[in-house]
Order: C-alpha cells, then sequence, then structure tokens
C-alpha cells in the first residue's frame, strides 16, 4: 500500500486493485441527524466493483471468519457537517477471543492514497490474526475511494492510452503531448468526480475516521496505519490527539517533505531497492540471468529503458511494452522482495523482446485488470495529492531538477521528475507544503522504519518521531527489504507490534529488528 510513484499510479502494499464509481458520488441530506449515533447494518460483502479493483466476494479465514460490509454515513463537506452525506465503505471481521478480553475495533489503512481497504484487507487478513484474538479488524474505502463517493477521470479506453504515452519527454514535441495528456486527465477529474475534489483531502478522511471510532463504539482509535495510512495517521493525531489509543505507523511517508523532496526521495529509494535486488540476483550460487555483476545488471537495465524509449517490443497484444510502462514494471516488482523472482522473468524475458511479463506488473501498478477494466486508484491518488499539496510545478522547474532527479536515480529520476506535473493546472488548490502530524498529549506512537524501503525512505520513520513531537513517537527499525515491515512476518517486528496493540508494551526507542 504505498504512496507510490505520485502521478500517473499507485500501488499498494496488498495485491489487491481497486475503481470505478457506480453508487456512491450521490448525495444525500443529513438534515439534524447526529451521525455519531447512526447505527451500521453490517451484511455479507458483495464482490468488489469495478472501482474497487473487481473480483470475487472475499473468502472466509480458516477459522470461517466472515467478512461483513456496511456504509457509513459522513458529511460530504466536515465544514458544513450537518449538509449532504456521502457513504464510507466499511468491512470488518469479527475478533476470535473472549469478548472479555475485546479491545476494540483495529482500524486498518493500507495506503496509496487511492487504496480500497475493504478489497486489501481481506488479502492480508491471515497476517493479522494475532491482533484479531483481541480486535474486530475494520478497513474502509477512504472518501474518494472505491465504493466511497469515488472520484473519476478518465475511462478505460482513455487511461490505455494515458499509461502507454512517454511518461518521461526527451524534446519539445514529447513535453507538449506529456503536458497536454496531463491536463486532459485532470479535466477528465473535474468533469467526472461529481464535484468530490475539494472535499478528498487526507484531513477529511481523518475526520472521517473520528466519526467511524465512535459509530463503533470505542473511546479511543486503535489504528494500524501502512505507507500513505501513516500520514494520515499523523493527521489523525495532530486533529484528535486525546482521542490516540494505541496506534502503528509501518512504512512511514515522511511528513516534512514537499512533493519535490518527497518524488526525490523516492528516486533514491526505487534505486536502492533496485540496487539491492540487483546484489541479490548476482550472489546467488547459480547464474543470475539478467548479468554477471550488479553493475551488468544495472546497465543492461539502463540499455533495454533507453531501447524501448526509441522502439517499444511486444507486450499485451494489442499494447507495447514503452519505456514508461517498463520503468514502472521494475517499480511495482521492488515492492517487495516475493516480486524479484518476476522482476528477473521479466527482464530475461524482455531482453528476447517479450514484454508481457513486465507489462503485468506495470498494469498491477496502475490498477488495470486482466479484463482490460482499471480500478480508480490512479484517479483517487492524483485527486487525494493534489488536494493536500500546494505546490503546483512548472515544465520548465522540472527541467531544471532534471541533474538532481538523474543523480539519484538513473533509472527512476526522469520518470518521478515528471510525475511532478501531475497537479500543474488541478482544478482544486492544493492545502499545505505538507501535512501537520505534530500531536503533543498524543498515547505512544510506535512507527516502524524500514531501511529497504523503496516508496518510503527509511529516512522518513525519525522524521515522523520528530514531527509527532516529544513522548510520542517511538522509534523501530526494521533491516530488510521491501515496502513495509509487519507483512514481511519478521517475528521480532511482529513481536513488538502485536506486544503494543495487545498488551500495552511499548518497545524500546530505537529496538532494531533484522
Amino acid at each position: 500500500m504505498a504512496n507510490p510513484p505520485r502521478p500517473r499510479a499507485a500501488a499498494l502494499t496488498a495485491a489487491a486493485l481497486l475503481v470505478s464509481a457506480l453508487l456512491a458520488g450521490c448525495a444525500e441530506n443529513s438534515g439534524d441527524q447526529d451521525l455519531t449515533a447512526q447505527k451500521l447494518d453490517w451484511k455479507d460483502c458483495p464482490a468488489p466493483d469495478q472501482a474497487q479493483g473487481g473480483g470475487g466476494s472475499p473468502s472466509p479465514l480458516p477459522d470461517d471468519g466472515t467478512w461483513q460490509c456496511a456504509t457509513m454515513k459522513a458529511p460530504r463537506d466536515w465544514s458544513d457537517p450537518q449538509g449532504d452525506t456521502i457513504g464510507i465503505e466499511l468491512i470488518r471481521v469479527r475478533s476470535t477471543g473472549e469478548e472479555s478480553r475485546r479491545i476494540g475495533s483495529l482500524i486498518f489503512n493500507f495506503g496509496g492514497p487511492g487504496g480500497s481497504g475493504v478489497t486489501t484487507l481481506p488479502a492480508f487478513g491471515d497476517t493479522y490474526a494475532k491482533l484479531r484474538t483481541r480486535y474486530d479488524l475494520v478497513s474502509f474505502d477512504p472518501r474518494g475511494v472505491g465504493r466511497s463517493a469515488p472520484v473519476r477521470c478518465e475511462d478505460d479506453q482513455q487511461l490505455d492510452a494515458y499509461f502507454q504515452q512517454d511518461g518521461t519527454p526527451d524534446d519539445a514535441a514529447e513535453r507538449t503531448e506529456f503536458v497536454n495528456s496531463t491536463k486532459a486527465f485532470n479535466n477528465a477529474c473535474k468533469k467526472n468526480s461529481q464535484g468530490m475534489l475539494p472535499n478528498v483531502r487526507t484531513t477529511e478522511a481523518a475526520r472521517d475516521m473520528d466519526l467511524m471510532r465512535q459509530v463503533l463504539g470505542d473511546d479511543k482509535l486503535y489504528y494500524f496505519g501502512i505507507s500513505y495510512g501513516t500520514e494520515l495517521g499523523g493527521v489523525y493525531a495532530h486533529l484528535f490527539p486525546k482521542k490516540v489509543g494505541r496506534a502503528v505507523f509501518d512504512a512511514v511517508v515522511d511528513p516534512t517533505q514537499n512533493p519535490e523532496q518527497s518524488a526525490l526521495g523516492q528516486a533514491r529509494g526505487f534505486q536502492l531497492a533496485l540496487d539491492n535486488f540487483a546484489a541479490d540476483c548476482t550472489s546467488k550460487t547459480e547464474d543470475c540471468p539478467i548479468g554477471d555483476t550488479p553493475q551488468d545488471v544495472r546497465d543492461r537495465i539502463a540499455k533495454l529503458l533507453n531501447d524501448l524509449d526509441r522502439k517499444p517490443i511486444k507486450g499485451i497484444f494489442p499494447r507495447e511494452l514503452t519505456q514508461t510502462a517498463a520503468t514502472g514494471g521494475i517499480a511495482q516488482a521492488l515492492y517487495s522482495p516475493d516480486f524479484w523472482p518476476y522482476l528477473t522473468q521479466g527482464l530475461e524475458e524482455a531482453y528476447g523482446g517479450d514484454g508481457s511479463t513486465l507489462m503485468l506488473l506495470s498494469d498491477s501498478l496502475n490498477g488495470r485488470s486482466e479484463n482490460g477494466e482499471y480500478s480508480n486508484i490512479t484517479a483517487a491518488n492524483v485527486s487525494i495529492n493534489c488536494a493536500d499539496d500546494k505546490p503546483r510545478y512548472s515544465t520548465e522547474f522540472v527541467e531544471g531538477r532534471l541533474p538532481a532527479f538523474r543523480a539519484a536515480s538513473p533509472v527512476f529520476g526522469d520518470y518521478l521528475a515528471w510525475s511532478m506535473l501531475s497537479c500543474t493546472d488541478w482544478s482544486v488548490a492544493g492545502a499545505a507544503d505538507h501535512p501537520d502530524v505534530s500531536a503533543p498529549g498524543a498515547a505512544p506512537i510506535l512507527v516502524v522504519g524500514n531501511t529497504g524501503d523503496p516508496a518510503t525512505p527509511y529516512a522518513g520513520a525519525r522524521r515522523m518521531v520528530r514531527a509527532l513531537g516529544d513522548g510520542v513517537g517511538v522509534e523501530m527499525t526494521y533491516k530488510g527489504q521491501g515496502h513495509g515491515a509487519y507483512d514481511s512476518k519478521n517475528r521480532c517486528v511482529q513481536g513488538a507490534v502485536n506486544g503494543y496493540l495487545l498488551d500495552g508494551k511499548v518497545p524500546a526507542a530505537g529496538t532494531v529488528c533484522s
């Protein structure tokens, strides 16, 4: 669940997808209704719709734990809490433990922004079995996402063309095409999102979570935030410090950075992950099929991308694998060491002229299913980022920063530099240069950073701790690979997180797991 390449795509820590919008854009009038007193009507979950990524209804957990879904009413605009409402889609599975030991509901946000928690939580249900002994596990589609008043931009055919274009323009003609395509996408978001674009800021989603806490019957918020979910959790803590219960932030977004600094940090992070992948492949006892040394692997990838810029190769018919699609596919595979074998396979095939595996990885990053339908993860990712982020960058600014981005990453530098144009000419002003997460007086928040994280580089964890304030953030380090720590199944990490969430045992600040 990622805060991935910000502009043109978004990947989650889950391999679950998301997008489309049939129902939830319609608003109802709440009148004088007290939304904190609403009763949720929990029912068996339907199959995810296109906006959520499609697929079948979630399967019961091995202990016959049944997934239930409900819709919570929330103000469309939190500055007018008695005005129109929207529906926030929730999912839960009940605790397995004795009612006398139940703590409450543990709410998850898996990141993006733009990820559907309703599809992602069931995909990881087994991972959180220990936590379920004392909590109901709950997640949700944040506003603008999935079934929760989803924002909509371009249709499937338009998105295919959007992701086929050159995302790293090299000359004036390509720059003009890139800028025009971005404007067309942004205009489509304004046209098709039923006026929701001003209402998808992270501050609004944080207020939804506090309403959720009350509707679920908890005095405090028990929370597990991953990737962008750490930013959402930090904003919640800033707005409601006295309502923070036990909270864990994993794969931590740096709250002190503006979009340019964040993109540059991601360039370094993805390059580090690529270097680690190359070293791992060439260190194996058998021959690495994509290079003899780490530098050889990097050189061959660079040559592949340069060749694709001139001439794409066969992808998934009728689409070809372009330089931009290959870069996205490589980035997607770096989110988890579990995907590294697919990256090796995809590169080996691409060197032979077959780009289908790299394109599958790129499609996953962009929220495209095998039947050609897109979730709304890209629309939501751009809409939430642009509503949150105040800076608006120009073509000239990006061109001036290209040397720094290329120095940070020969592979991902251009891709992430040009992503800074995603909010240019956006129809809604951004809220701030970066989020405010200062939370004096909040309960301890366990902040877990992963030294090999590509999407949320390790340095962000320490900055989050400092930004939360004295006595709030508790820093913990995982020396590992991939995006996030808990889902790596490292026993040290899971033991510390479980000990805090289940028993209130705060790990010593500076704890290191490897």
